[in-house]
């Protein structure tokens, strides 16, 4: 089984082809299902935000897997394959899984040390367990990754003073404008980046907001929640021509606010202050050809790159932690799958043990039933012991197996020597409905969370 993930991000890929291979929430399932039909995918996450497009897959065989994975993505979007091959950064087994790690932790994010990542990994994960496209391997490894950036988060100062793409922007803005606090700003949008960038102007004194969307009622809801007011969308250009500030993050395939309704807002402006636009949005929300129009500072996802965090110095130091944190977990995780195959063999050997121990015991007590306890203890004892002895060296030899690049024949010959093919077959069935349980049960507890 090998880990792949191709990942499209800003290090990668620029706005514009990051904008060619993003999916809409409502693609997401029917492209988890497309993917996983695609030949040597076994397990299959996919992951899209304003930043990044990941695609998780486990296969059996790399190059195979490697290949049909881009060409899923060239067929989705309707992209040369050759195109795809360009912008897609490929790792596979480790460095597919520290790559994983990373992305969860924050520490692949365009601000270091960002949270909001953790939470999409969150619930990409989810999605693709509820449509059955994970298994075994990511069953595990996803739950690994998100408790380690849970546990960085928690146990570092990496988040602290936590900052995301819309703090980013509101931090640009204040450095346009010397009081911020007495402009007026419109946001345009009504999901998750917009309120974490209401959140990030109300913290910073700003009042004056406005929020617009296509969905009214959502508009409604989200700016009472930050005491400001909504406007119906057909009153975008106006409240252009109002704003000083404007942050758009809106789901919009096409662009939402073009050349000419800014050009058209900036001749009712009754300010000469500058207008600044904040396009968060991937696809963008506004025209690039926005940015040649006079007295507009336009910035989109890509620009913010460059903003220059205070806490970058002290994140990178706790960065190195979680780093530490994350090798130790992937150790645990190599160890762990190369022991899948094992480790029902091995409690098949001592199933059988403990029968046969019990079922000689249970004859040696009906031949003499004259022992006392000391004496059934002590005979107990010493038929435990051989027992013990007996499988020690088949326990090493079998644990040593794991790594075997024939390890399943080997393994196959252990179950026949020693007769344990039901009691194997058994306990991978119970461990099946174990582990269904628990991820239902930390499914639950991430959600709490």
């Amino acid at each position: 089984m090998h880990v792949i993930a191709l990942s499209l991000n800003y290090r990668k890929a620029s706005v514009e082809e990051r904008e060619l291979v993003a999916f809409e929430d409502e693609e997401v399932i029917p492209a988890l299902h497309k993917l996983r039909e695609q030949k040597s995918i076994l397990e299959a996450v996919l992951l899209s935000t304003c930043n990044r497009t990941e695609v998780y897959v486990v296969s059996d065989q790399v190059h195979t897997g490697k290949y049909y994975s881009q060409k899923f993505l060239a067929d989705w979007f309707n992209v040369d394959f050759d195109i795809i091959k360009k912008i897609t950064d490929v790792k596979v087994a480790d460095e597919a899984i520290h790559h994983l790690y990373r992305v969860t932790a924050g520490l692949e994010s365009m601000v270091l040390g960002e949270t909001q990542i953790l939470g999409q990994i969150r619930d990409a994960f989810f999605i693709a367990q509820e449509e059955h496209t994970t298994g075994t391997i990511f069953n595990k490894l996803f739950k690994e990754a998100i408790t380690i950036a849970k546990r960085g988060h928690s146990e570092t100062d990496i988040s602290k003073n936590a900052i995301s793409i819309s703090y980013s922007a509101v931090e640009l803005a204040k450095k346009i404008y010397s009081n911020v606090k007495e402009n007026k700003v419109l946001v345009v949008g009504a999901g998750e980046m917009a309120e974490q960038s209401l959140l990030n102007l109300t913290s910073n004194g700003i009042n004056k907001v406005t929020v617009i969307n296509r969905s009214q009622d959502k508009a409604e809801v989200l700016a009472q929640r930050f005491n400001g007011e909504s406007v119906p969308f057909e009153k975008l250009e106006e409240e252009l021509a109002k704003a000083d500030i404007v942050i758009s993050s809106t789901a919009a395939r096409n662009y939402v606010i073009t050349g000419s309704i800014v050009q058209s807002a900036l001749q009712n402006r009754k300010t000469r202050e500058p207008l600044v636009l904040m396009d968060l949005a991937l696809p963008r929300d506004v025209e690039p050809e926005v940015s040649n129009l006079s007295n507009i500072y336009m910035y989109n996802v890509d620009d913010l790159q460059g903003l220059v965090d205070a806490n970058l110095s002290t994140r990178k130091e706790e960065a190195v932690k979680i780093e530490a944190m994350i090798a130790e977990s992937m150790d645990s995780f190599e160890e762990w799958v190369s022991m899948l195959g094992v480790v029902p063999v091995i409690q098949a050997l001592r199933t059988k043990a403990l029968n046969i121990h019990e079922d000689t015991f249970q004859s040696v007590e009906r031949k003499m039933p004259e022992m006392t306890d000391r004496e059934r203890t002590i005979v107990s004892k010493h038929m435990k012991s051989i027992i013990n002895q007996m499988l020690k060296d088949p326990i090493i030899y079998t644990k040593e197996i794991a790594g075997n690049r024939k390890a399943d024949a080997r393994l196959e010959e252990i179950q026949q020597l020693f007769g344990i093919e039901d009691e194997v077959k058994e306990i991978k069935q119970q461990d099946k409905a174990k582990n269904q349980e628990k991820l239902r049960a930390r499914k639950q507890e991430l959600a709490l969370d």
